[in-house]
């Protein structure tokens, strides 16, 4: 059964793409703490981050990277915070997420609620920058 994650890969679950290449996927957060939280994974579906080979974990970090430069030109923070914590989908990925203070990063804090007009927004203002 693949996750929820390699269905979006592949087009099977609709989701606000920010970039893509052929080994990753980064896409918003439809739950997400603050505008602009990304969420970045290997199109290989591996459940722990670390399972990953270290070309592939570098690889992503550094795909990491450019999504994170680009949300910080589109969207007013201090700077982009990245988490691992891989518990919530049996698929790696790391959360990017534009923060002002360090209490932004809390996953335990409430989620936004936005209208597909506020994503597609984002979503754009992102790819714009990438």
């Amino acid at each position: 059964m693949a996750t929820i994650f390699s269905r979006i890969v592949v087009g099977e679950i609709p989701s606000y793409k920010i970039a893509e290449d052929d080994k990753f996927f980064a896409f918003l957060d439809i739950n997400p703490l603050v505008k602009g939280h990304t969420l970045v994974i290997p199109k290989q579906e591996v459940d722990y981050i670390f399972d990953l080979s270290d070309e592939d974990l570098a690889a992503m970090h550094v795909f990491a990277k450019k999504v994170a430069r680009a949300i910080e030109k589109a969207i007013p923070c201090k700077r982009v915070g990245a988490s691992v914590i891989g518990l919530e989908v049996p698929h790696a990925h790391i959360h990017l997420i534009p923060i002002n203070r360090e209490s932004d990063m809390l996953i335990s804090n409430p989620k936004l609620k936005l209208s597909q007009e506020e994503f597609t927004a984002i979503a754009e203002a992102i790819r714009a920058q990438y």
